[in-house]
């Protein structure tokens, strides 16, 4: 499965965070943004996102996707030092924060993650960004990972009930006192280790096995009005089909089978149904 961070579009109100301000200063270090840096999504941004798309051979819809962060790339300017006092490890399936310096464990705190169908990358990064008061659902404090397929990061959030649970676009949330100790400790170049289980995604098609997956394909087919069976987990002829006319308004290949760009589709299409804007 294609890693996503939240789908950068026009939305009303505008969508703002410091994700957005990251793709605008790649837009203009590339020659396709002149605009102000500030982070909010507006028809300027759209119009220059469409033009690298058009130049990089993409889809040319204006939505920051997986593949247009991939195509952007990292800045050039990620020359950040990484740090060696303290290190960040997240553990996914604790849904767990440590903070260390020097080796020696000196915080605990509960956070929360990607959903299956939105993961929080699992590697080693580190952070090259950070940004005081972001607001919104980013809370009091952001700090960016070097992730290059996306705009991922540990941050505060205006929802703390989600804390202690899968509940975001992939981005690390956290109680916003808790972020705001980390933020003024750690400096830019910290080391962050994310581990988990990974999930990529299985290829669907007739004969899988049921599961989850499956059914939350045919949940978000039914409520795009493609599929109108069961939703029992089975991938059968009648998800088949909902998924063939599903590829096909879409412009791809309508083969039946939902592998990585079909997921990617899939999940835009229940984002902007949903009016969804979570980090």
């Amino acid at each position: 499965m294609l890693y996503a961070s939240r789908y950068l579009r026009i939305m009303d109100p505008l969508m703002e965070g410091p994700d957005v301000q990251y793709v605008q200063k790649r837009l203009k270090e590339l020659g396709f943004y002149t605009g102000p840096a500030n982070g909010v999504y507006s028809p300027e941004t759209r119009d220059a996102v469409i033009r690298a798309q058009q130049n990089f051979g993409l889809t040319a819809d204006g939505v920051v996707g997986p593949d247009t962060y991939n195509a952007l790339g990292l800045s050039p300017k990620d020359d950040v030092t990484v740090a060696p006092e303290y290190v960040i490890i997240i553990d996914t399936r604790t849904l767990q924060l440590s903070l260390r310096q020097f080796g020696r464990e000196i915080g605990v705190f509960p956070v929360a993650v990607g959903t299956p169908n939105t993961p929080t990358p699992l590697g080693d990064w580190k952070i090259i960004q950070k940004t005081k008061n972001p607001g919104g659902p980013f809370g009091v404090r952001w700090m960016r990972l070097n992730c290059p397929w996306g705009g991922y990061g540990i941050h505060g959030t205006d929802n703390e009930a989600s804390i202690g649970s899968a509940a975001s676009h992939g981005c690390i949330r956290m109680r916003n006192d808790d972020i705001t100790r980390i933020y003024e400790l750690v400096p830019l170049g910290t080391r962050v280790k994310i581990t988990g289980d990974a999930f990529t995604g299985r290829l669907l098609r007739i004969g899988v096995e049921p599961g989850s997956d499956v059914l939350r394909v045919q949940q978000i087919l039914q409520m795009l009005g493609y599929y109108r069976g069961d939703l029992d987990g089975f991938y059968g002829p009648a998800t088949e089909s909902a998924v063939v006319q599903f590829q096909r308004a879409q412009g791809l290949s309508p083969d039946g089978i939902v592998g990585p760009l079909t997921y990617d589709r899939l999940q835009l299409a229940n984002d902007l149904v949903l009016g969804d804007r979570r980090p």
